[in-house]
C-alpha cells in the first residue's frame, strides 16, 4: 500500500468513494443527506487538488488504484481572542472503500496524516463524526481520538 497526495487522475475513484460515504450518511440522517449525490463535483475536486491548504491523501494498491482517501484542511486557531494560537489539520472526510475495509487502510491513512501534520507544524489533528456512525466512532477511538467538544441540535 502506498499513501500519497491525490492527483487529477484519481478523481473518478474519489467520486466513487464519496458516493459510498454519502450513502452511509444518508442512511443515518435522511433528513439532511440526499442519496445518490456526492459532496463534490469533478470540477470542484480539480480545484481542491490545487489548494495547498486542503490536501487530499489517497491510499493506493500495487496498481495505483484508490483504496481510500482523506480530505484534510489546514486551520488556524483560535476562533476567538481568548484561545491559544495554533495550527490544526482537520480531517474533513475519510473513506475506505467498502471492499477493502478491515485491511488497515484507514489506520495507515491516519498514521500518514499524523506524520504530515507534524511535518507541517500542526498542534493537533481533528475531525467530526456524525452521531449514529458507530463504525467510524469506534475506528477513531481506536486511533486515539478523544472528544474535544460536542455539537448538539434541536430540530424545529
Amino acid at each position: 500500500m502506498n499513501i500519497r497526495r491525490a492527483k487529477k487522475k484519481d478523481i473518478p475513484q474519489i467520486i466513487e468513494l464519496l458516493g459510498q460515504v454519502l450513502q452511509i450518511h444518508a442512511e443515518i440522517r435522511p433528513d439532511i443527506f440526499i442519496p445518490g449525490t456526492t459532496k463534490y463535483t469533478n470540477e470542484e475536486l480539480g480545484e481542491i487538488l490545487k489548494d495547498e491548504t486542503k490536501p487530499i491523501y489517497v491510499a493506493t494498491d500495487e496498481n495505483d488504484m484508490c483504496l481510500g482517501y482523506a480530505f484534510c484542511q489546514l486551520r488556524e486557531q483560535p476562533f476567538s481572542n481568548n484561545m491559544v494560537q495554533f495550527t490544526s489539520l482537520f480531517i474533513d472526510d475519510l473513506c475506505v472503500d467498502a471492499r477493502t475495509r478491515g485491511q488497515h487502510v484507514g489506520e495507515n491513512l491516519f498514521h500518514y496524516i499524523k506524520s504530515e501534520a507534524k511535518r507541517m507544524g500542526c498542534y493537533e489533528v481533528t475531525l467530526n463524526v456524525w452521531a449514529g456512525n458507530t463504525s467510524a466512532e469506534k475506528f477513531y477511538e481506536k486511533m486515539g481520538f478523544k472528544t474535544k467538544e460536542r455539537q448538539l441540535e434541536y430540530i424545529l
